[in-house]
């Protein structure tokens, strides 16, 4: 409740503006978003492969209104990519990409025209050895997103996917997904839903967590944990010993800026952990959802606010 309250406020055009003009957002804004242009983002991620962790790269714009800033974003990533393998860091990295930045709500063709772009992403990146995965927005896209997925796996197995156990449909999504060679992220979501689609009790997201951690883990895909929750983290590393996985078949995400110390704890203990990292000038949308996924990470916002 919490949260869907918050991304109300959140969406409402007033509100905007005035976050993203408060010069006292941008020293909070920081600690969620590596930078607005690509030197800053491969900054933050030499800093987080010295400790060991690997990243994706999330790229931000998603609230584009019209085909040229989907092309702008498709241009924008061919630049990232092509950065990453100029500065060696290209190996076992990673792109997350939402198909709204590439045109998927742009009118009745809009899907077909993010499959094309995201077939061209896909393509420069696996040429130079990165990975991509497909990030999940809120319940409407589910499948169309699934669709994409489907087409571009036919020709390059490895794109990953994201499902959000907020959903009531993902535990048969799970189901469905992990196969031999599947690239899942599991996720809670961070979309205000409404209850037809989606759980509305925390706890009830939480069970329905574990119950799609037990499909991805007891399957042949490659699980992509992420959370922040030190519960689900635990319940993880019980299930996936007590099926016997070792650790290069799965690896656990979090968020840029985001429990850093739980983050090195695991790479030490021989997880893989990559963080997701985004980057760019439009970041409220990112911002708004990381502030209604847990109250702590408004109170962080709020203290920060008082004490500048």
């Amino acid at each position: 409740m919490f949260g869907q309250v918050l991304l109300g406020v959140a969406g409402n055009t007033a509100v905007r503006a005035a976050v993203t003009r408060s010069s006292l957002s941008r020293g909070v804004v920081d600690r969620f978003v590596a930078g607005e242009d690509v030197d800053q983002a491969l900054a933050a991620v030499r800093a987080l492969a010295g400790q060991g962790l690997r990243v994706t790269l999330d790229r931000l714009g998603e609230d584009i209104t019209d085909d040229a800033q989907a092309g702008q974003t498709l241009a924008g990533y061919g630049q990232l990519l092509d950065r990453l393998a100029a500065d060696g860091l290209a190996a076992g990295g990673e792109v997350s990409v939402k198909l709204s930045a590439l045109g998927q709500a742009l009118g009745a063709d809009g899907p077909a025209r993010a499959t094309e772009r995201a077939r061209e992403l896909v393509a420069h990146a696996t040429g130079l050895g990165v990975d991509v995965t497909l990030d999940m927005e809120d319940h409407t896209t589910v499948d169309a997103t699934l669709t994409t997925l489907r087409e571009l796996r036919a020709e390059f197995p490895r794109v990953g996917a994201v499902l959000q156990s907020a959903l009531l449909r993902t535990e048969g999504d799970a189901r469905d997904l992990a196969v031999a060679g599947s690239r899942i992220r599991l996720v809670k979501g961070a979309y205000a839903e409404p209850p037809s689609v989606a759980h509305a009790a925390k706890a009830d997201v939480d069970k329905a967590y574990v119950r799609c951690l037990k499909v991805l883990l007891g399957g042949a895909g490659y699980p992509m944990v992420a959370t922040h929750d030190l519960r689900m983290v635990q319940i993880a590393q019980d299930l996936a010993q007590s099926l016997g996985r070792t650790p290069d078949s799965m690896e656990f995400q979090m968020l840029f800026g985001i429990r850093t110390t739980e983050q090195q704890r695991l790479a030490a203990a021989g997880h893989t952990v990559r963080v997701y990292v985004p980057y760019g000038t439009d970041w409220y949308g990112y911002f708004s959802r990381r502030l209604a996924e847990r109250p702590a990470n408004l109170a962080f916002f709020a203290r920060s606010l008082v004490t500048r």
